[in-house]
């Protein structure tokens, strides 16, 4: 998932005016005609629920709309530069530097919306045609004015997934197979850690509502301070109105089992405050690997640390339900 990129705006310059004037036959001294340039065109970034990565702009850096034609003799204007619209995902945010010094009211903007339209960068005005120079001192005025440069900015574009719930834990703690059970996302899975490289998305139908989940790749413990691919991952956790928790319980041990929910609350209160205060949800995976007296001493032991937890079998279908319920309450 390309989540960062780097790329140059630049809105169209206006065409020239133009110096022209008019000839007709019988009419020897028709006077200046030039008409004005067609302004720039503009740019503008606009939100798109179809999109989830900014991979499009690896291969296409250059955002620049069209400039504005010249003018033409007979008072004709220059035809305008077409628009540049483009169509980012929901949750990108733009971090503008202007190119030419000059002081900006929009240095960060984020595109949080759906149908969001934003006009980024201004094209350029169209020059003024002789025939705005004519004076009775200057009656074949030969002057026209150039077209302004539009707007240039150096841009920045960073993706903060939008969804109701994160999934959250240690690395093959079952968080892709619950999303796979759950929406209709199909992330890849294997018995073995790491097996997402990147954040996935899918879409919770329940009771006739929907909840947007994301599977935020496995953290481990220097996840925060940018070990693995750490940072890049928590910064998906943001956006985020709830966090869901889960833990395996295949070490059987509860002190480990509760040592490694520790590991991944350590990295999410490390990363900041946003992630630190955000509600959370534990949930015990795997159970199905284990027998009930086991999974009551663990649930015991959590307990006993003032943390509420869940049991939960992919495999099995045990919990699922519930968790699809409590989804949904707190989406």
């Amino acid at each position: 998932m390309v989540d960062f990129v780097h790329v140059s705006v630049k809105a169209g310059k206006g065409g020239n005016g133009s110096v022209s004037f008019r000839r007709e036959r019988f009419i020897p001294k028709g006077g200046p005609d030039g008409g004005d340039g067609g302004k720039g065109g503009n740019v503008y970034f606009e939100t798109d629920s179809n999109l989830n990565t900014l991979a499009a702009f690896n291969h296409n850096q250059k955002l620049w709309a069209e400039n504005g034609k010249n003018g033409l003799g007979k008072k004709m204007f220059g035809a305008k530069g077409m628009d540049l619209v483009v169509k980012v995902p929901v949750g990108t945010t733009l971090h503008l530097k202007a190119l030419d010094g000059r002081a900006m009211d929009l240095l960060d903007i984020d595109m949080d919306k759906l149908n969001m339209k934003l006009l980024i960068a201004k094209g350029g005005k169209g020059g003024k045609g002789n025939v705005h120079f004519k004076s009775s001192r200057n009656t074949t005025p030969r002057t026209a004015e150039d077209g302004a440069p539009g707007e240039e900015f150096d841009l920045k574009m960073e993706l903060k997934l939008l969804a109701d719930i994160g999934l959250v834990g240690l690395p093959n703690a079952g968080k892709s197979t619950l999303l796979a059970a759950i929406t209709k996302a199909t992330p890849k899975i294997a018995d073995y850690e790491f097996t997402t490289l990147e954040p996935n998305l899918g879409v919770m139908e329940h009771k006739g509502e929907s909840v947007v989940v994301a599977d935020i790749p496995g953290l481990i413990e220097g996840a925060s301070d940018g070990k693995g691919l750490g940072i890049q991952f928590l910064k998906h956790i943001e956006r985020t109105k709830k966090i869901a928790h889960l833990v395996s319980v295949v070490p059987v041990n509860p002190e480990e089992i509760y040592g490694n929910y520790l590991k991944v609350r350590m990295e999410l209160t490390a990363y900041g405050e946003l992630l630190k205060e955000k509600r959370e949800i534990v949930f015990l995976s795997k159970i199905d690997l284990i027998n009930e007296d086991q999974l009551e001493k663990v649930v015991g032991y959590f307990k006993k640390k003032k943390i509420k937890t869940l049991p939960l079998s992919v495999a099995n279908g045990t919990g699922l339900e519930k968790l699809k319920s409590i989804f949904l309450d707190i989406h």
